[in-house]
């Protein structure tokens, strides 16, 4: 029942939104739906249950993963949404919070999906619900954007298909001459899968997930669209969108670890996960507009992430205790950095500085979102980015860790530049418009969220290591 209503719940709340007239009120749906998916979430986390035989939609632990958190900050980011949107009553936001609900359906969709064709039905419904989002200011920046966010998802998503294509001819051979692409299935064939299809299939869909997920280089939409996307809609995208793209990634790891051909991947993705730190290090040290600033961030933790799963072992509990800590440090920052945008009214270095000054609380949370984000202790990416350099040492990639190292300090220096240079200093002259400062609803979310990655940090709670552990397991982690 719970797996249903995570999926039901947001779809008809959107169609809800649809159909109702009152532009003010209408954003209350958005926290409405995203407290009960969260209930059933949690419902569903405090009572894993091993996938359904058969069943095209049941959950694993790597599906539980992705809906817990893309449930918690839809709530969060639907929380601050209320007082987003009533703040721009001037704009019709009947397509933004159906399409916002229309999303997390889609994305519970991904998460809960055991058969790879649904699953890539299901991710397709959230490239194309997410680019209204994007277009949500109707100016010509925001338009070229989005297309250039849906020509290149299109593509991804096609080549993602090809990839699909070419896993179900390699069960061709081995499963009486039929077709099949149900995970299980494809699992227990394993070792009798066709290896050039199998090897094609990986190479096409790391390219097609990774062009979702922003991986170098196929990262050329993101900085335009996390720059021109309103906050709340570029949380969703650095967190949703990118963690449904990484469970695709998932999959196929998976189905490669069972036939044996994990050696082959390991390498395609250690390539990757290097070539967007060495991106994301070159861009950032001369940024000059703080959210595309954020959307190279977005491309380094989406290289360290394939880099966990290319190194194996003790890098896959990395990888994925590194997804949740990066979604929520994402949460932070562009919801911060949204405030900061709308109380400047730009957000280019030029214009914007004296953060501190005018609005306080989110600019504070937006330096620890900064900390946080670039790996600084006692944030919980600081546990995570340490464990996946563990992980490399165990495994004997001292050359791959010492790159990381110097990748992320690179990192680190450029970012300091921006979010210093942002917040310090002194404001323009012309004062704060009216309703664009701090506000409770604006600065308690992105707060929420500091503090979970604090407490990550110091202290991973037994349930949280026990659904990850589980994780990992299914990716061939001892």
């Amino acid at each position: 029942m719970e797996l249903l209503c995570v999926m039901i719940v947001p779809f008809l709340a959107a169609l809800a939104a649809l159909a109702w007239r009152d532009n003010r009120r209408r954003p209350l749906l958005l926290p409405a739906a995203g407290a009960i998916h969260a209930a059933c979430t949690l419902r569903l986390l405090r009572a894993p249950s091993a996938p359904l035989p058969d069943a095209w939609l049941s959950l694993d632990a790597l599906g539980l993963l992705l809906l817990a958190l893309s449930s918690v900050l839809f709530l969060g980011c639907a929380i601050y949404g209320v007082e987003y949107l009533r703040r721009r009553e001037e704009r019709d936001n009947r397509l933004f919070v159906a399409c916002y609900l229309f999303m997390l359906a889609a994305a519970s969709a991904v998460a809960a999906s055991r058969h790879l064709g649904l699953m890539w039905i299901a991710m397709e419904a959230t490239t194309l619900s997410v680019a209204p989002l994007i277009h949500f200011k109707r100016s010509d920046r925001s338009l070229e954007a989005t297309w250039k966010y849906l020509i290149m998802g299109s593509v991804g998503i096609g080549l993602a298909l090809l990839g699909t294509y070419f896993l179900a001819l390699a069960a061709s051979g081995s499963s009486g001459g039929g077709y099949t692409l149900h995970l299980d299935d494809l699992l227990s064939l394993g070792p009798r899968l066709s290896v050039p299809w199998l090897k094609g299939a990986f190479i096409f869909m790391l390219v097609g997930y990774g062009l979702k997920m922003g991986l170098a280089p196929l990262h050329s939409w993101k900085p335009d669209a996390y720059g021109e996307a309103p906050g709340m809609a570029g949380a969703a995208l650095a967190g949703v969108l990118t963690g449904c793209s990484f469970l695709g990634l998932l999959r196929v790891y998976q189905i490669c670890a069972a036939a044996g051909q994990l050696d082959f991947a390991k390498d395609l993705l250690v390539l990757m996960g290097l070539l967007s730190l060495a991106t994301a290090a070159a861009f950032m040290v001369s940024q000059k507009d703080f959210k595309r600033l954020l959307a190279y961030s977005s491309v380094e933790h989406m290289g360290l992430l394939a880099l966990g799963l290319g190194l194996g072992g003790g890098g896959l509990f990395a990888a994925l205790l590194h997804f949740i800590n990066n979604g929520l440090a994402k949460g932070v920052l562009f919801l911060t950095a949204g405030n900061i945008h709308r109380a400047f009214g730009d957000k280019t270095l030029g214009r914007v500085h004296g953060a501190l000054r005018r609005v306080p609380v989110s600019a504070t949370l937006f330096l620890l979102g900064f900390i946080a984000i670039t790996g600084s202790p006692p944030f919980g990416l600081f546990l995570s980015e340490f464990l996946l350099l563990q992980a490399a040492v165990a495994a004997g990639r001292w050359a791959v860790a010492l790159a990381v190292v110097g990748f992320l300090a690179m990192i680190f220096f450029g970012m300091a530049g921006t979010a210093f240079s942002v917040a310090q200093g002194d404001p323009p002259d012309e004062p704060v418009r009216p309703g664009q400062g701090d506000s409770l609803l604006t600065t308690m979310v992105p707060g929420a969220f500091a503090l979970a990655l604090l407490v990550l940090g110091l202290y991973i709670p037994a349930w949280l290591t026990s659904r990850l552990t589980g994780a990992a397991s299914l990716l061939g982690a001892p």
